[in-house]
């Protein structure tokens, strides 16, 4: 493995890099993923845009309509800006890293931007994340400047980091006194973009995991558009006209390529969105002629629950990813839309999809086919391929790949140059990966393996069940039993009868061992700040 020569002034991230040994095998199948030697990605998305596209042409809307939106010329001027304060007035070197804290919204991209341009590694944060969370960031990835929403500065400043400079900004873009907005304006819109190597690290991302200290993944400024010209390129296929928008935080890499890096590659228009209930994003998708949108399985249900279907007709490309898609939700949403979802599984550690479907391909229930770029295995414990129709570990390689900051969990989730993402599957004979569990949340009941999302895919068809989690809980007799927590629609009463009809529903649907014997009823489920199910807080439950 040879790395290009970095433009890096602190050197951080490259030291910190995994063992060569340790390292996934990375593929470039693709002509489009040959990138030069040299690339700074932000410089890349912006220009190649513009000069495509034009300056004029909108880029960022903002949540409130009566603001105006942002066009490209906007964006590359701002960020240009906020890279000459990050080195005229902040001192950032090449390879600093910086922290960025504050919900969707232009300023936010711009300041993303901006750290890239000025050679910066962005480390992006949830805006719901509090002081400990955020002083175990800035320890891990040694952050000492900060760029803040002016709404959301209390948990960063309770956070306490040693020498953490933090310069605050007002995300409707007024310049009070001292802060970035008023500095960028002091500034020329138009900044020389650092020649970084396309192997410098340009972000590190957290995993959202639900245990133990956090992962930081290092991706390059390659990465970044690898994504775009893979999943974005080849499944999604956006065009100029389109417009997106969606729920995940840019901190969170499924909201980083779906609210940023795809639609600025493909010169359309984002609406940025800092906060929505479900019925509130179905009105801005159809207020906003919203084509492309990306969220959560759960959002999606809810916004059919909420009577919203007729807002989603116009939609081009809904997109899932989080956690499973179960079949029950996306036959929901076509009989009620007729739109097809896209599912997709990606990782924070690949950066975004690598197994997805669009059109006439998908498969309802079936995650999909590998992306172009990308290649997939199941495996079984030994390392080799289990025979189709067997499940086993999910393991993938492409131009993206796993690289943790200095940590040794690197050797659980790369082997034999695979990435493995923990998640058990099965390929059909046609090709497709059907998701089972997460490898650490197989249930094992009398000798039988069962998965907790194949039963919350029956319990999500009763009209009485708006969400539902399935674990495995401890059981002197049968080592696990298969336990249900359900949270029921508006004004149902759980109950014995309730259960008992659920459990007949799991019965005459699959195989009548794998139906829940204990099922309990909770006001909501525990899920994390990207809104995965935190199964492990179930089981805790008990």
């Amino acid at each position: 493995m040879t790395l290009t020569p970095s433009a890096h002034v602190d050197t951080f991230c490259r030291d910190h890099l995994p063992p060569a040994d340790q390292w996934p095998e990375l593929e470039f199948t693709l002509p489009e993923l040959a990138y030069p030697e040299q690339l700074n990605c932000a410089d890349a998305l912006l220009s190649d845009t513009i000069a495509v596209h034009g300056s004029g042409r909108p880029c960022l809307l903002p949540q409130d309509p009566a603001q105006p939106a942002w066009s490209y010329g906007d964006l590359a001027r701002t960020a240009s800006q906020i890279a000459a304060v990050l080195t005229d007035d902040l001192g950032l070197v090449p390879g600093n890293r910086v922290l960025l804290r504050g919900p969707n919204n232009p300023w936010l991209a711009a300041c993303w931007f901006g750290v890239l341009l000025a050679g910066g590694v962005a480390v992006a944060t949830m805006p719901l994340l509090r002081a400990a969370e955020l002083t175990t960031i800035c320890d891990i990835a040694q952050v000492n400047l900060a760029l803040c929403d002016d709404r959301f500065t209390d948990e960063l400043s309770a956070a306490q980091v040693p020498g953490l400079r933090m310069l605050t900004y007002d995300a409707a873009g007024q310049g009070g006194p001292g802060n970035l907005n008023e500095l960028a304006g002091r500034k020329p819109g138009s900044f020389t973009a650092v020649k970084t190597a396309a192997d410098d690290v340009a972000l590190i991302a957290f995993t959202s995991g639900t245990t133990g200290r956090p992962k930081a993944a290092m991706h390059f400024h390659r990465d970044v558009l690898a994504v775009a010209d893979t999943f974005s390129a080849h499944v999604l296929r956006p065009s100029s006209d389109d417009v997106f928008t969606g729920t995940p935080p840019l901190a969170f890499t499924f909201g980083l390529g779906a609210m940023l890096i795809f639609p600025i590659r493909a010169g359309a228009s984002v609406l940025l969105i800092e906060r929505a209930t479900p019925a509130e994003l179905a009105d801005h998708i159809a207020a906003r002629g919203v084509t492309v949108v990306s969220t959560a399985p759960t959002a999606y249900r809810a916004m059919l629950a909420a009577g919203k279907a007729g807002q989603l007709r116009g939609l081009r490309r809904p997109v899932s990813a989080g956690e499973t898609l179960p079949a029950s939700v996306w036959q929901a949403f076509y009989d009620a839309t007729g739109v097809k979802i896209i599912d997709g599984i990606g990782s924070t550690e690949l950066l975004h999809i690598f197994i997805a479907a669009a059109d006439d391909q998908i498969r309802p229930g079936s995650t999909g086919i590998p992306v172009p770029g990308y290649r997939a295995l199941v495996l079984g414990a030994d390392g080799e391929p289990v025979p189709d129709g067997q499940p086993g570990r999910l393991a993938v390689k492409g131009p993206t790949g796993c690289r943790y900051l200095a940590d040794d969990r690197q050797r659980s989730y790369v082997s034999g140059g695979w990435n493995f993402t923990g998640d058990t599957y099965i390929r059909d004979a046609d090709g497709y990966f059907w998701y089972k569990a997460r490898s650490d949340d197989m249930i094992v009941s009398a000798g039988y393996n069962i998965a907790g999302p194949e039963i919350e895919d029956v319990l999500l068809t009763h009209p009485a069940v708006t969400e539902c989690g399935v674990v495995g809980l401890p059981d002197d007799t049968r080592g696990q039993v298969v336990t249900a927590f359900v949270v029921l629609a508006d004004g149902v009463t759980g109950g014995p009868e309730l259960v008992t009809e659920l459990q007949d529903l799991v019965k005459q649907k699959i195989a009548p061992y794998k139906y829940p014997r204990a099922i309990e009823f909770l006001p909501s489920l525990p899920r994390t700040n990207t809104g995965k199910l935190q199964r492990f807080k179930l089981r805790d439950l008990s």
